[in-house]
């Protein structure tokens, strides 16, 4: 949808709501206490409407535009991995308005056009069959979200992209992912930390992180407003909560340093710098931004309110990006077997992707959509993703693969974290920081090969030997002198000779994403 589409949409959408009040389906408290903690109703009606529903339910749901809309659960499909038993893929068959279709559950999917709505299918309840957390309040066996089929998934001027930084421009876990990037793939059985909400890698101490809408502060570091008991709020030194004109409450962590002016009672904007992105807190010792939403579901209880839709939208407004490639999320398999690696997910402005070409960590290339794989040699695959639209334009994104030796599954072959500053705005001849970090060895030196022709660099990160050390990533500066697109690859070897690759895709004057339009 273009931003002028957007516009019109949000116009017509909001005069076609009016006050009409929240359905009772996701309005409704369990409980009298319940009903006490919503508080008064919310300044701004959100567009999206949610329904929980249990296998064979019917429910009919009011749209936010007036519009009725009929939906029942038919069927859930999981994909496990072979290894931890982990939910990698969740589908839901579903009939919307007499059409029925299949929708992915989360993991980096968006909303679907059916049966004259839009819809998604946030989490079904196969996650809590080993999840680590209850995040998402759900009592029933899915959560559907619907609405109507132009509008909108946030009103233009309300939600904008929390981070100065170009999508994806490093690692991330988002929208029911298990956690990976520092290793976090125990190899043991037990619980998963399917990551509710959004992790977006970033350079620490340099990448902003910004207020996703206006709002009041509730909490900044240790320091709470009172009367915010029995909600989502949870202060720590590296956290902050924003409540929004929704009634939804917004936390940022992990942060470097958090902004003298974000003081609890205090209102922001959307866009206001809030702090720097760090590893701070529970972090993993991995850089980056944990973004959570948190709403009142239907149960009645507080639960995610899976905003990768809305950071998508948000980034798409702001800078208008004519292609996105997206190879994620990343898969765990063991070594002999089969891997699906999909593009699907991807993304052009002109409606239609020309190319889409594949390398591998191994050097061999593939095309299509979708290329199947079989992994013979353990190590943490980055795969490279080139799509390029009808005019010759191209984009860059990375499927990771964890290959686990067969015979030794105890061996988790170690990871690689790289990020760079800044992402947006690079010109031929400026100063680009680079930060890395291996993440289950700590032997061997780390590789960088900057793409651009240049000598290769050694360095050697701490192994994440202390996950919170300042000094834990190495930090180069590299200066390109043309421009281009650049593919930065990092390799470190642990004592098994077990592989770990990571990439970043380094844009220098190239497709000028630096246009922030909100």
């Amino acid at each position: 949808m273009s931003g002028r589409s957007v516009l019109v949409a949000v116009v017509l959408f909001t005069l076609a709501a009016g006050g009409a009040a929240e359905p009772a389906a996701s309005r409704k408290p369990a409980d009298a206490a319940a009903a006490a903690e919503m508080g008064p109703p919310p300044a701004i009606r959100p567009l999206v409407r949610t329904a929980d529903l249990s296998l064979g339910e019917t429910q009919e749901v009011e749209l936010c535009d007036g519009r009725k809309a009929k939906v029942r659960l038919l069927e859930i499909q999981e994909t496990t991995d072979p290894i931890r038993q982990a939910v990698r893929r969740a589908r839901v068959h579903v009939e919307v308005n007499g059409q029925r279709v299949w929708l992915t559950s989360a993991t980096y999917e968006l909303p679907v056009k059916a049966g004259g709505v839009q819809i998604d299918c946030p989490v079904t309840r196969l996650l809590y069959r080993n999840a680590s957390t209850d995040a998402w309040g759900l009592v029933k066996d899915a959560r559907l979200r619907l609405w109507p089929a132009g509008s909108p998934w946030t009103s233009p001027g309300t939600f904008v992209y929390p981070l100065r930084q170009r999508w994806l421009a490093s690692s991330t876990q988002m929208a029911n992912e298990p956690c990976y990037v520092d290793s976090a793939e125990s190899l043991r059985p037990g619980k998963v930390y399917y990551h509710w909400g959004l992790d977006f890698g970033g350079c620490e101490g340099l990448t902003e992180v910004l207020a996703a809408t206006d709002g009041l502060v509730v909490s900044s570091g240790k320091e709470v407003l009172p009367g915010h008991k029995e909600t989502p709020v949870s202060p720590r030194y590296d956290v902050i909560y924003v409540l929004d004109g929704r009634g939804w409450y917004y936390r940022y962590s992990h942060l470097y340093s958090i902004d003298g002016t974000i003081r609890p009672g205090t209102r922001v904007r959307a866009g206001q710098r809030l702090g720097l992105l760090g590893k701070e807190g529970g972090s993993g010792g991995w850089t980056h931004l944990h973004f959570d939403v948190y709403s009142r579901q239907p149960s009645g209880k507080w639960g995610c309110q899976e905003a990768y839709a809305f950071a998508w939208e948000a980034y798409h407004r702001q800078y208008h990006p004519p292609l996105v490639a997206v190879a994620r999320p990343h898969q765990l398999v063991l070594t002999g077997e089969k891997v699906t690696l999909d593009a699907g997910r991807s993304w052009s402005a002109a409606g239609r992707i020309a190319r889409y070409q594949w390398t591998f960590t191994d050097g061999t290339t593939a095309e299509g959509i979708r290329v199947e794989r079989t992994y013979q040699r353990p190590g943490y695959h980055s795969e490279i993703l080139k799509i390029t639209d009808a005019e010759g334009r191209v984009d860059y994104d990375f499927a990771v693969v964890i290959a686990v030796d067969r015979e030794h599954r105890d061996r988790l072959p170690p990871s690689v974290h790289i990020t760079h500053h800044p992402t947006l705005g690079i010109r031929p001849g400026d100063a680009v920081t680079f930060k890395g970090r291996t993440f289950g060895t700590r032997v061997g030196q780390e590789t960088w090969d900057f793409g651009d022709g240049s000598p290769t660099v050694l360095t050697q990160s701490d192994g994440n030997a202390v996950p919170l050390a300042k000094d834990g990533y190495v930090v180069l500066t590299h200066r390109f002198p043309k421009p281009g697109q650049y593919l930065v690859r990092v390799e470190r070897t642990d004592g098994h000779g077990q592989k770990g690759v990571g990439l970043v895709r380094v844009e220098v004057d190239g497709g000028k994403p630096d246009r922030d339009t909100r």
